[in-house]
């Protein structure tokens, strides 16, 4: 977990690491950059601390995880807390004292302090005017904009972006770049392998260190590509038909390769443990990725429960080519959108090599998540989630639970997962996989994770080097 450091004496707020050595009595902590703004302090200028997320902490309630995500997904962009609290299934009231009474902050002060960061990201990374800035960060005037600046950063825009350092700006050949930026240690590579074992052809490709995928945006498509950039952070470069909204963008792909998980306490937990402990400590830079289409992932995860993930890919980019939209003009093997909810409702399944049973799945996933029955958003905790998903006939609790990791679920465990039952084989673990999981709450998906990488042979190798020098298991 971050935890900013705050000095009474000086009113400023900074980031772990932050070369500041004040007298302690005059330190405060706060778990939230927002927090600490809610409180009066402003952001340090040598540290920057806008620059990183500051995850919640192992100890945050379950409902407030799924307000920030819903909240970072917009949903205060034009809406109300009234709102979020629906969604919520929770009063405003409620809402806004779980939020008090655990990050210091209400939801709308944390979607602002959100959206004044990301806009100070961009003065800093890219050349987008004022103008375009205010709203790519999801400010809803310039007004608006410029009064939320003043208030965070106690100048205003222009003044901030006078200020970046000549290193800040990344120039692009083509869109638009910005850094992804994590606290290490990060493994890119198991990421990436995940990612890549995957993919849906004609919609996400892996080639030579790079993600990239296509997207659809209110009908238009884009492309973006996610590669190394330093030691603390990503490079994602953007090509979109336009930057309002910008921020949900940038937070989707921060979610989907990781960056912004809080990796800390799972570590912490899991390192001790006597089976996945050895897996943990060699690889302490394995994040949990997440999915930029829920929906996408979800009819993935049907489509594989019967077969390996190889034959998995051969069927969903044939389903991708059968319904998909074409995008012309693109390379790295992009050539479609993946199709909406909508179009697999209605889509006929005949030239498409599914079984009878993974079809009939598909389309009644498709039918509940156009209807709205099925809720993909992050609204739901881990146990509605897999409810509503095993509700469908067809869907097995492994494949809902492998949904439910991809959407951010922290205590997710697709048990009988392939991979990850070769792995426990592996390693030599005794007991059933949810025996041995019991012991792993609230971060099985984490275990999950670090499972699914040992099963390929290149990490696997680097793990029995680390148990060789280091003695484990001994």
């Amino acid at each position: 977990m971050t935890t900013f450091s705050a000095v009474v004496t000086t009113g400023i707020y900074c980031r772990p690491g932050c070369g500041a050595k004040p007298l302690a009595e005059n330190v405060r902590t706060f778990e939230l950059a927002a927090t600490a703004e809610a409180a009066g302090f402003r952001a340090c200028l040598r540290c920057r601390p806008y620059r990183v997320a500051g995850p919640l902490g192992a100890d945050t309630p379950e409902l407030v995880c799924r307000a920030v995500q819903l909240i970072i997904e917009g949903t205060l962009d034009e809406g109300t807390e009234a709102a979020l609290g629906t969604r919520l299934a929770v009063s405003p009231r409620h809402l806004r004292r779980l939020f008090a009474d655990t990050l210091g902050v209400t939801p709308d002060q944390l979607a602002r302090s959100r959206r004044a960061h990301f806009a100070r990201r961009l003065l800093d990374d890219s050349d987008l005017n004022l103008a375009e800035v205010a709203f790519a960060s999801g400010f809803g005037s310039l007004r608006q904009f410029n009064r939320d600046m003043r208030e965070v950063f106690r100048a205003p825009p222009g003044e901030l972006r006078d200020r970046r350092r000549r290193a800040d700006r990344l120039a692009a050949d083509g869109g638009l770049t910005l850094r992804l930026p994590f606290r290490p240690p990060f493994d890119w590579d198991t990421v990436l392998a995940f990612l890549a074992d995957r993919a849906v052809p004609g919609v996400e490709s892996v080639e030579g260190g790079v993600y990239r995928r296509t997207i659809s945006l209110d009908g238009d498509a884009g492309v973006l590509e996610v590669h190394p950039g330093g030691a603390d952070h990503l490079l994602l470069r953007a090509h979109l038909p336009y930057w309002e909204g910008l921020i949900h963008v940038v937070e989707r792909v921060s979610r989907l390769v990781g960056v912004d998980a809080d990796t800390g306490s799972a570590m912490a937990r899991l390192s001790t443990d006597p089976t996945i402990g050895p897996l943990v400590s060699a690889r302490p830079g394995v994040r949990v990725p997440g999915a930029w289409g829920t929906f996408e992932v979800a009819v993935h995860a049907v489509v594989a429960q019967n077969c390996g993930l190889p034959r998995a890919t051969e069927r969903m980019g044939t389903l991708v080519r059968t319904f998909g939209r074409a995008v012309p003009g693109l390379d790295h093997g992009l050539t479609h959108l993946f199709p909406a909810a909508e179009l697999l409702a209605d889509g006929d399944f005949g030239a498409i090599d599914l079984p009878r049973r993974t079809a009939e799945a598909v389309r009644a996933l498709a039918v509940g998540v156009a209807a709205g029955d099925v809720m993909l958003d992050g609204s739901l905790g881990l146990a509605d989630l897999v409810s509503s998903l095993t509700s469908i006939p067809g869907i097995g609790s492994t494949a809902a639970h492998q949904v439910a990791l991809r959407l951010g679920q922290r205590d997710a465990f697709p048990s009988s997962d392939p991979d990850l039952r070769r792995a426990l084989r592996t390693i030599g673990a005794t007991g059933s996989a949810e025996e041995l999981a019991a012991n792993w709450q609230p971060w099985r998906a984490v275990a999950a994770t670090h499972l699914v990488t040992y099963a390929r042979p290149e990490f696997r190798n680097s793990c029995e080097l680390f148990d060789r020098e280091s003695g484990a298991g001994r």
